[in-house]
């Protein structure tokens, strides 16, 4: 078995070293770098689309869906999609995009407020905290 001089900490005064395998010590440095990224929470962003003439019976659908995605932890982009000549009806698109914020407000914060990008106007819900 072969030992090597590693310099493990260059920017210290003196740069520490150590007498070790270094196979093995980049092997363990890859493997708490693994470790690291799998304790590592992974956002899920999930969409809602909507038009800003949907009825009610398709809002309350997605409302629903919209509450069971905020309860296993994601967060919900809900977006109100003009299409055409529609784009007359960004009140309304505003209006149905706060209505959904409010029947969320028990489950989810508003994470970002309805704003106009090109044809689309989006707004960002993320799940409040679990408490443990």
């Amino acid at each position: 078995m072969s030992l090597d001089l590693v310099e493990i900490s260059p920017n210290a005064d003196p740069p520490v070293c150590k007498i070790i395998d270094y196979k093995k010590f980049i092997y363990d440095q890859k493997k708490k770098l693994k470790n690291i990224q799998n304790k590592s929470q992974k956002i899920v962003i999930k969409e809602l689309r909507f038009g800003p003439n949907t009825g009610d019976h398709d809002f309350d659908f997605k409302l629903k869906h919209a509450k069971s995605f905020l309860a296993d932890g994601a967060k919900v982009r809900a977006f109100v999609f003009f299409r055409g000549r529609t784009i007359v009806f960004k009140e309304q698109g505003q209006i149905l995009l706060l209505k959904l914020a409010q029947a969320l407000e028990d489950v989810g914060i508003v994470e970002e407020m309805p704003k106009l990008d090109g044809k689309k106007m989006i707004m960002i819900i993320a799940p409040k905290n679990k408490k443990k």
